[in-house]
This record gives structure tokens, sequence and C-alpha cells, in this order.
């Protein structure tokens, strides 16, 4: 590098303030926050005084620009970003599970920016409790007497077990020992509560007989938890919750009813099996019921307990109830998604889980023609768009194997890689477009799709 491009690369290094007050610069300080690239930028000046960068415009700004984005997309982990999950799986885990209606978001605003009565009983001007709001609405919609909210299902089932069977036994079905996501183990989370698995039946097949030998054990309760991320087919048998709460009625002990996922609709209007509900497990004698809030009930994180009010007033003296307690935003959000079930005739719209699974065969083909026209523009001549039917999984854990109809945008390119390719190319574009891989081929599910236009739009950036 000759001299006089050196002076001139020199003058080319703008103020590290300049360049974090610079308009071309705010939405990548807003993604990545302010002293990540300020970082970046003084790793790129170092580069420049060294001679190993160039700023080859004489747009300075741009370059930076590029240069702050590519530094950053290195060396620094990304932000959360909002994504098309068109996968075919409704309720994807890593993609965020439930979404949360934007009329609703709106609605919880004010209790979440601005000061709020969480934890404050505005008629006598002192300390409120902070679920109770929420918990009488929960109860009132399942028919419960008492009901604790914690931060998701697995931390209910954890402190139910630590409140009532710690050091003691807990009889469960063979068939029911569970691995929920990431790995996680019930006999795990029975271990971390401190209590003795007993295991009774096989796999397959658990009789009530079982449990009455378990009984021998002097368990604290009877456990029965509902298979919503397997299914087990042929030749089985399991005890159902009736039977089971009447033989720990017999014996005086607590019978609980994990059921995982949870809905408080009947899912056979979506052409689904029935899913089991909270308020059939009560009605049927479980003393508790967990069950999640982010699964089939469609709002946030969150894991609901529900039954006998003794049972919960422990749970709720335990100290690590508090360590488990949910945010205001959760609380908030929870109170809004329950308040849309006491509106049966328009819950379906008004929860985007239900508004998702029931959309039509006909509105998903109307999208799909769109969006295979749209592709086919884009795309050059090495890929084939089709439509074909596909079927679409409910997901995370919630009913296995049982799946709907839908619509699925199916492209494949002249090479396994060009299709692997327009993959990762998808993930990229300005809101990611996150779909799957079948066979070679790569699956966008219209049921994921929307809004439409914003879909749409957002493909324009493969051009």
């Amino acid at each position: 590098m000759s001299s006089d491009d050196d002076s001139q690369n020199r003058q080319a290094i703008p103020s590290i303030d300049r360049l974090l007050g610079a308009p071309s610069l705010e939405d990548v300080v807003a993604a990545w926050g302010r002293e990540s690239v300020r970082a970046a930028i003084r790793e790129i000046q170092a580069r420049i005084r060294a001679g190993e960068a160039a700023v080859e415009n004489d747009d300075v700004e741009s370059f930076y620009r590029d240069e702050i984005k590519r530094w950053l997309t290195t060396e620094r982990l990304p932000g959360y970003r909002r994504v098309f999950n068109v996968t075919g799986t409704i309720l994807h885990t890593n993609l965020g599970r439930a979404r949360i209606d934007e009329a609703m978001l709106e609605r919880v605003k004010p209790l979440v920016t601005q000061p709020a009565s969480i934890e404050f009983d505005l008629s006598t001007g002192s300390r409120g409790q902070r679920e109770e709001a929420v918990c009488e609405r929960l109860c009132r919609l399942v028919n419960a007497e008492a009901a604790a909210i914690v931060n998701n299902n697995a931390a209910a089932v954890l402190i139910l077990l630590h409140t009532l069977a710690r050091d003691r036994n807990v009889v469960v079905s063979r068939g029911e020992l569970i691995e929920i996501g990431g790995s996680f183990r019930l006999p795990e989370i029975m271990e971390a509560a401190g209590c003795h698995l007993v295991e009774v039946g096989t796999t397959n097949r658990t009789h009530l007989s079982d449990y009455e030998r378990g009984i021998a054990t002097d368990p604290a309760l009877l456990l029965k938890v509902h298979p919503s991320n397997y299914r087990i087919q042929g030749f089985t048998k399991e005890v159902s919750t009736k039977l089971l709460s009447g033989l720990a009625t017999e014996h005086q002990i607590p019978c609980v009813v994990d059921l995982g996922s949870g809905a408080l609709i009947d899912t056979s209007q979506f052409g689904l099996p029935r899913e089991p509900m909270p308020n059939d497990a009560l009605k049927n004698g479980a003393d508790l019921v967990t069950f999640s809030g982010d699964k089939l009930l469609g709002g946030p994180q969150a894991g609901l307990l529900v039954g006998s009010p003794e049972l919960i007033d422990k749970i709720n003296a335990n100290p690590m109830k508090r360590a488990l307690r949910t945010s205001k935003l959760t609380l908030a959000l929870l109170d809004e998604t329950l308040k849309a079930y006491e509106d049966v005739e328009h819950v379906r719209n008004s929860v985007p889980t239900l508004r998702t699974l029931g959309i039509s065969i006909g509105e998903l083909q109307s999208r799909a023609k769109l969006i295979h026209s749209r592709l086919a523009e884009l795309l050059p001549e090495e890929f084939s768009v089709d439509i074909e039917m596909s079927e679409a999984e409910v997901g995370s854990g919630a009913m296995p194997g049982d799946n709907i109809p839908s619509v699925a945008i199916v492209v494949r390119g002249s090479s396994n890689s060009a299709t692997q390719d327009l993959f990762a190319r998808l993930r990229q574009l300005p809101t990611p477009v996150i779909g799957r891989m079948f066979k070679g081929a790569l699956y966008l599910d219209t049921r994921g799709a929307e809004p439409l236009e914003d879909f749409i739009a957002n493909l324009d950036s493969l051009s």
C-alpha cells in the first residue's frame, strides 16, 4: 500500500461516536446492541491502521456498515428474530411454541410498561395475592376449587412432587415414564424433587392390580402421566383416571394427573382425537392436575396446577414456589388467553393456535396458489415449485401421530445442494422462513404463512 493510500485510509477513520450515531447504522445498533457495534468498529479501525483493510469506495458509512455486520455475524451470537414457521409443526418448541394474539399483547402493554396492581389489593390498600385473579378465572373454566401457576409444566410437576412426596415413594406406570424436551426425563425430575420412583406394570400394559401392589410400598401419591409426546399402539392397557383415583381414595393418598399439553376445548372439532382435558381429569376424581400454558391452551409459557385447595395451599407454601413463579407479563397474557375461552363462540378466532388448527383446506389452497406464483417468478429454472397435499402436526409433545390435512409448497432443485442452498437462503431473509427438508425436497407448509401478504412480500428478497 502506497503512502497516499495509507493516508487516505487513515482519513477514512471517523470517530466511533460519529459512527454509532450515524442514521445508516441505527438498525444495526438496535439489532446487535451498542457495545457490540462499538467492539466491531474498534476491530475494523485497528485493521485499517494495520493496513489489513481498506476503504474501497467513497461511502465510508456504507463500508463500515458492511464490515460491522460481517464482524458481528462471526464474533457475536445474534439475538432473537421473528420467523415464519412453515415447518408443518404448529407448536414448534424451537420456534417459541404458541403465538400470542396481537390484540391481547396490546391490551396487556400498559400492565408491563407501567406500574400495575400485580401484588396489590386496590380495595384494602394492602399487599395482594400475585396469581389470584388468573387462578380464579382458571378455576371457573375447568371447574376446579383451587389453582396455582409456575413457569412451565415441568416446574409444576417438580414442585408438587417436592411438596407432597419428598423422601417418599411415588407410584408410576412404566409406560408413562416420559422424556420431555432437552432430554429431561420424568425419573430425573422425580429424583430432583427428592422422591423415590416405584415403577409398576410394563411398558405397554399396566393393570389396576399393578398399582395395588405398588400401594404396599407406602407411597405419598399415585401419579398418572398422559403420554402427550408419544404413543404406544397394539397390545396395550392403561388404568383410567377414574379407577386410579378410586384406589387412591381407598388408601387416603392423592391421585395426581400430569396432562402435559392440556386443552380447554374439544380438539375433535379440528379433525383430531379428543385430547384429555383438565376438567375431565378432575371430574374423574384426580386430586391435582397439571398442564402447560403454551401448548394446546395457546397462551404464554406457564405450568398450571388445578385441584384440591388443601394440596394447592401446601404447594403455595413451599419456598420453591417463589423461585418458580411467573413474570407479570406471563400472568397478564395468561389472563387474556383464559378470558378468550370465556367466549366459546369466538375463542377459535381469538387464540392463534386454535385459529391455525382451524384453517380450512380451501383457504390453504388459496394461499398456496399465491405463494406458488411468486416463488415460480423468483426462483431460477433449476427449481421446480409444486403444490401438494400434506399433513401438519400439532407438535411440542401434543397429540403424537395425530396430524391434520394441510397444503404445502414443495420446492425441488436440480441437485440436493441447490435445494439445501435455497433452504439456507430462506433462513437469511429479512424475516427468516423456516421450512423443512424431506426426501431431498423443501416443504413450506402454508398454515404458517401468515400474515400472507407479509410472507409473500418477504420472499421478494430472494430476487
